[in-house]
């Protein structure tokens, strides 16, 4: 989708501090971060969320779950790791395509927001 923030840099069409990318995965830091370790994990394919995405969809879901555990050996969060996924406008979903959110490299509290 042209439109959409995360394909354009999935594109390389808008500049984001990449971490990560395979033909299926791409990772970046989060301008916005809220933990010293926050990256956002998403599929090339555009998926609006974890509710549209499909049976067809299952082999880049679990690509995004494997690029994230290796993303925090590499980033040093042996201590723990949260993954966060918002899903619809209610969640706080803020970009309508599938992301996960990293987060690490402090005590998490719970429960979340």
């Amino acid at each position: 989708m042209s439109d959409c923030i995360f394909c354009q840099i999935a594109a390389k069409e808008v500049p984001a501090d990449l971490v990560y990318e395979d033909d299926q995965v791409v990772a970046f830091r989060d301008i916005n971060p809220q933990a010293p370790v926050h990256l956002l994990v998403i599929p090339r394919k555009h998926i609006s969320g974890l509710d549209t995405a499909g049976e067809a969809d299952l082999p880049v879901l679990g690509r995004l779950a494997a690029v994230v555990a290796d993303l925090a050996r590499k980033e040093g969060l042996e201590a723990g790791y949260r993954l966060v996924v918002n899903n619809g406008p209610d969640a706080g979903q803020a970009v309508e395509h599938l992301h996960y959110h990293l987060l690490g490299g402090r005590k998490m509290s719970w429960p979340p927001g």
